[in-house]
Parts: structure tokens; C-alpha cells; sequence
């Protein structure tokens, strides 16, 4: 265990903090006073009622609350917050008006825009009514294959302004890979871009856009939306229509917001595993406003005029989270293409550029700017940055440093965890209290955090399952297509009654801090013995040759050994004398079970389209099986390598 944190916020900076208000206003609601974080979590787990009514007011929530806080809040699933509210996303996140910015973009071809909170208005406004003159309605799916770009949340709020539900996919994704998600929910409308930019070459998308079309035939519309600074023709489909001709002859006037339950449909995320079709996950309005506000304005620290950045696609769970920095009164500001064009300082330009005030991004991308040398703390000017946030797989004790040491010593840095299962966060960040080498800050307020051993009892300082105990407002409403709830109840309650069990390998330590090890579906059982992937991960990718690895686990001689495959870098080679020094990083790093029986190099290593390695499919090939949902991935032409290869034969 480290003996000093890497950060301490001082006083001033506490006092200052959203976190530190709501302790006040928490300890007033409750009628006593709040010692720290960890006590407000205690009430918020132990009064839940309570403390989510608090979080509606805090937050400024715009809607009808109604009279009751939950029913049936014992059942997980089944419990439902505020049941008599009505409310709008949109409205919420579109409270802001004048001529500051609401939304800012970059592109990686150089092309830049920005929407003031009255323009993004009048977009939602012609978008709606155009919306309603093609026929969709409160329910009606609305599905976008679309790059992160201003018209993108202009669509979405569009949509959700009338009650419609919103889906999404990134333009990278095959047209296979969109039937098989928007196949399942059936939009009555689709919007789709032209094309796209990434790392130096553009993607021209209207062939795509009429093999979708013809996959899709009960989608009536699909609306092709140029990307910005280009134009193209339109693909030969009878069903399109330009942008331009789809909003041609509305005027700008004031949004109208149908409110709508707090448990109506919001939108619909699929899930990035690669075992069959994804499953869709339905999410309630209310729950994911409300949970997303608590998170943005309490854990993140966002506050009104803030400059909020993350780095997601719209195949990503982050793009959904991100909306809700709208309603926390923040500008947003986007990019898309590749984090690494022209060169890995590019989102350090425009983090200076910009005045951002919270950088969100992958580990991966941490890792990535590590192993490149880059240490933005010489080279840019970012003394407005507060937060870094950081997600998508656990983030190595070096990646923690290098952050303090390369790009800002005085910086809260927030490693988050959560999924697309609840669009959200279980453990993430606190601006009030210490970040420690390697550790999550502490549950969310309001998740019932615990890690269980295989018994079902909550242990400390010892790896085990993730688990929530008590119901919360962002639990999925549903599976699409699971009339009674079997695949839903399957996904997180069937290992342990009446508690979700996430699927998350972690650790809560000595400073109530949380470590995840990696998935525990892909835990590796070498003679009996749980080992989390992420832990050798941190490791290898210490050594200079290695760029990136992948571990699972080989069914060998009756028992389960660790196979290592790695990525190296140009010019290295994987000889005796790296095999040599990756064992022995691994035995004295980790432990003399971590260390790999076997390791393998690769070209590639496959991973999913919001940019996860899949330890789940490599297992499956070099077992021989067939990996179901190749469509999940950004690079299944990666697999092949993995396939009947010698060295796993003996």
C-alpha cells in the first residue's frame, strides 16, 4: 500500500468544490451533521429516498418530482424511483440560453464549429418539428450512425424533446454490426453521416448507408447529414433525403418538451460483449438524468461554465454521459477522428486552445501517451484543467504517476468504473478526499458498493466479485425483446438474490478505496486460483517493447494455463531474452501465479468498437470455437492470428 497519496486537495480547493456544498445542504435536509464523503455515502446508502429527493433539488432537476420517493425499494430488480414524477431530458439539459457556447467541435481534418445555447435552440427547434412532420412520436426510435460532432446532441435532444427514443452507433461500425443492434428496435428514422475523417484519410460512408437501408426496411427515413466542411452526393436510396431538405421551410421557434414518467424510455445501449446479437438495454429518462447530474456535478466537480471534454464516440456509453454536462451548465466540447493525428499532442491543443476544465479519456490513451514520451505538462499551458477522468479499463499504478509527474501535478484525477449497463458509475471520483496510487477515490453516493467472495460475504483487502446491494435510480427499465424479463434478470441477479452482481473482479482497500482487476468472466483460474487480467497487464506494459497485451486463459492438461500474447513495438523482438525479462517483471510485480505459461507474439489484438480488448474472444478461438458476434469488433480480421497457432499445442 502506498504511505502518501499523489494528490490531497487543499482546504481552499475543498471549500470551493460542488461536494463540500451538498455536504452542507445534505447535513440540513438530514438534520445532522456529515464528517466526510464516506459518512454522506453511509446515509445516502442507508436513506435512499432521501437522498436522491436531495440530488433532484440540488441538481435543479426541471420537472413534476410528485409526491412519493420510491416504491417497492427492497427489490432489485423492481424498485422504481420518484413514480409519480414527470419530466424531459431535453428541457433540462437545454436550460441554458444566450450567446455563450454550448457546444464546441474539432475534427481531426482541421474543421471547427461551435453552437451558442440560442443557434443549438434553434437547431432542436427545426429538427423537432421536421420530426413530428415525419410521423415520430412518444416511443418511436430514433437511431443515429453518426461521428461526435454538434448535430449529433442537437438530434438527440431533438428526439427526446418529443418522447421519441434515441439509439446510436459510431460510423465505423459494419452494416452488419448496425442491423444486428438497430435491427432489434426497429427506428422508424435513421440519421446518418456522409462520411467521416480518420487519422489522415477520409471514409466516404454512402455505400454503407445503402446497404444499411436495405438491411433496414421498416426504418421509413433515413436523414444523411454532411459531415462538417464536406458535401457529397446523396446514396441511391429511395428512403433518403438530404438534411437540408428534411428541415427545408421550418422556422426557428420555441422547443416544446413533452414530458414524459420518469421510467419512459430514453434511450437504448447495446452491449459490447462477443457472445451472440448484443443485448438492448433500455434506460429510464429519470434514472439517467439524475444519476449522470449527481455524477458530473458532485464527483466531477462541473460547474456553470465549465469546458467538459471526453473523448467517445457514439458507440460508446461515454457520449450518453457526457450529455448530461448540458444540464450541470457546462459547455461541451468535441472531437472526432484520431486522438493521435496529426500527433499525440492534439487533444493538448485544443485542451489549451479551449480552456477545458475536465479531460476525459481511456486508460488505454493514458498508456499510449506514456509509452510515447509525451509530457504535456512542459509543452502546454493547462492551468485551467481541474479533473482528468479516466475509463474504459483500469488504469495502471504508472499510469496514475505518470499523470501527476507528465501532464499536471495539481489535478484531480479521477479513475471512474461503471458500464453501459447502467450508464454510469459504481466507484468513481471525489474532489474532497485523497487519490491514492492505483485506487478508485469510493463508491458513488447512493450505490451500495461492496466487493463479495464466493460466499456471498463483503470482505476487505481481498479480491472478489462486484456488487451493488441496493437498488438505484439507473438500473436498465429493461431488455428490448425480453417480454418477461428472463435475459435481464440472467445478466445481474442470478448469481446472488436480490443483489446485482456487475461482473467486475475488484478489491476494496485499507483507505476504502476500490481496485478493479478486470472482468471476472474472464478471470483466469490457474490451479483453482483467481487471477484479475489487469494485474499482469500493469506488468508487461512496464517494458519499453511491449505497446499493448491481451491474457486469457487455455484449458491445458486439466487445469487452466495463462497465455500471454503481446503487441512490440517496432524493431523489438519476442526472443528468449524478453520472454525472460517479461516473467520476471510479472513474478516480481504481481506474484509467481501471474506469471504466463506461455507468450505468444501477435500483430494485433482485437478489441471492441469502443476500444476494449476482448479477452472473451481470443479464449474462444484458440479453444476452436466460433466467436458469434465478430461485428462487435473494430478489427476482427485481428482474430485470425490468434488461430491454431503451434505454440499452444504443447
Amino acid at each position: 500500500m502506498t504511505k502518501t497519496p499523489l494528490w490531497t486537495p487543499s482546504p481552499e480547493f475543498v471549500a470551493n468544490t460542488n461536494m463540500a456544498r451538498f455536504h452542507r445542504f445534505a447535513a440540513e435536509r438530514a438534520g445532522r451533521d456529515f464528517a466526510d464523503t464516506p459518512a454522506l455515502h453511509q446515509w445516502s446508502i442507508a436513506d435512499p429516498g432521501s437522498f436522491w429527493d436531495a440530488v433532484w433539488d440540488f441538481c435543479d432537476v426541471i420537472g413534476d418530482k410528485g409526491g412519493r420517493q420510491s416504491i417497492d425499494g427492497d427489490k432489485m430488480p423492481g424498485a422504481r424511483f420518484f413514480p409519480d414524477a414527470e419530466l424531459n431530458v431535453a428541457e433540462n439539459l437545454m436550460r441554458q440560453r444566450g450567446l455563450g457556447d454550448a457546444l464546441v467541435f474539432r475534427g481531426e481534418d482541421k474543421a471547427e464549429d461551435r453552437l451558442s445555447h440560442d443557434e443549438l435552440h434553434q437547431l432542436v427547434s427545426r429538427l423537432q418539428q421536421a420530426l413530428v412532420k415525419a410521423g415520430i412520436g412518444p416511443g418511436d426510435r430514433v437511431a443515429a450512425i453518426l461521428p461526435n460532432i454538434p448535430f449529433a446532441m442537437a438530434a438527440f435532444l431533438a428526439a427526446n424533446s418529443i418522447g421519441a427514443v434515441w439509439s446510436s452507433a459510431s460510423p465505423d461500425f459494419g452494416a452488419k454490426g448496425i442491423e444486428d443492434r438497430f435491427g432489434q428496435i426497429e427506428p422508424k428514422l435513421i440519421f446518418a453521416v456522409n462520411g467521416y475523417w480518420y487519422n489522415g484519410k477520409w471514409i466516404d460512408l454512402l455505400a454503407k448507408i445503402a446497404d444499411v437501408a436495405a438491411r433496414l426496411e421498416g426504418t421509413k427515413t433515413i436523414v444523411v447529414v454532411d459531415y462538417p466542411g464536406s458535401e457529397a452526393a446523396m446514396p441511391e436510396v429511395e428512403r433518403a433525403v438530404g438534411l437540408a431538405d428534411f428541415v427545408s421551410g421550418f422556422t426557428p421557434s420555441e422547443v416544446g418538451f413533452t414530458r414524459m414518467p420518469f421510467d419512459h424510455p430514453l434511450y437504448i445501449l447495446y452491449s459490447s460483449g462477443t457472445t451472440g446479437v448484443p443485448k438492448c438495454i433500455v434506460h429510464r429518462a429519470g434514472g439517467a438524468l439524475i444519476q449522470q447530474l449527481k455524477e458530473h456535478v458532485l464527483h466531477a466537480d462541473v460547474r456553470t461554465g465549465d469546458k467538459v471534454f471526453y473523448f467517445t464516440t457514439l458507440g460508446w456509453m461515454m457520449w450518453n454521459w457526457l450529455l448530461a454536462g448540458l444540464g450541470a451548465g457546462a459547455t461541451l466540447l468535441l472531437y472526432d477522428g484520431s486522438p493521435f493525428a496529426p500527433s499525440p499532442e492534439v487533444l493538448f491543443d485544443y485542451a489549451e486552445a479551449e480552456g477545458m476544465t475536465l479531460f476525459g479519456t481511456s486508460a488505454k490513451f493514458i498508456d499510449s501517451l506514456h509509452k510515447a514520451d509525451v509530457v504535456p505538462a512542459k509543452s502546454h499551458d493547462l492551468s485551467t484543467l481541474r479533473t482528468i477522468c479516466s475509463t474504459g479499463s483500469p488504469l495502471s499504478n504508472d499510469g496514475f504517476e505518470y499523470v501527476y509527474s507528465a501532464i499536471k501535478p495539481e489535478v484531480h484525477l479521477a479513475s471512474i468504473s461503471g458500464g453501459t449497463d447502467i450508464v454510469s458509475c459504481f466507484v468513481l471520483g471525489d474532489p474532497t478526499r485523497p487519490v491514492w496510487r492505483g485506487e478508485i477515490q469510493g463508491p458513488g453516493l447512493g450505490m451500495a458498493v461492496a466487493v463479495w467472495d464466493e460466499a456471498g460475504q463483503p470482505v476487505t483487502e481481498e479480491k472478489g466479485e462486484l456488487v451493488c446491494t441496493r437498488p438505484f435510480p439507473s438500473m436498465p427499465l429493461k431488455f428490448w425483446n425480453d417480454p418477461d424479463g428472463a435475459k435481464y434478470h440472467a445478466a445481474y441477479f442470478e448469481r446472488f438474490v436480490n443483489i446485482w452482481c456487475h461482473g467486475d473482479y475488484a478489491e476494496v482497500t485499507g483507505h476504502g478505496g476500490i481496485i478493479i482487476h478486470g472482468r471476472s468472466d474472464a478471470t483466469l483460474n490457474p490451479g483453482g486460483v483467481r487471477i484479475g487480467t489487469a494485474e499482469i497487464y500493469a506488468q508487461v506494459e512496464k517494458l519499453p517493447e511491449v505497446v499493448e497485451s491481451i491474457c486469457v486463459g487455455q484449458d491445458f492438461d486439466g487445469d487452466v494455463r495463462v497465455v500471454l500474447f503481446v503487441r512490440l513495438s517496432a524493431g523489438a523482438v519476442l526472443d528468449e531474452s524478453l520472454e525472460k525479462r517479461i516473467k520476471q517483471q510479472v513474478r516480481q510485480g504481481a506474484s509467481p501465479r501471474h506469471v504466463p505459461a506461455k507468450i505468444v507474439a501477435v500483430a494485433d489484438i482485437p478489441r471492441t468498437k469502443s476500444g476494449k480488448i476482448t479477452e472473451l474472444a481470443v479464449r474462444d478461438v484458440i479453444h476452436g470455437r466460433t466467436v458469434k458476434n465478430v461485428e462487435a469488433l473494430a478489427n476482427p480480421e485481428a482474430l485470425a492470428l490468434y488461430r491454431d497457432l503451434p505454440a499452444l499445442r504443447g
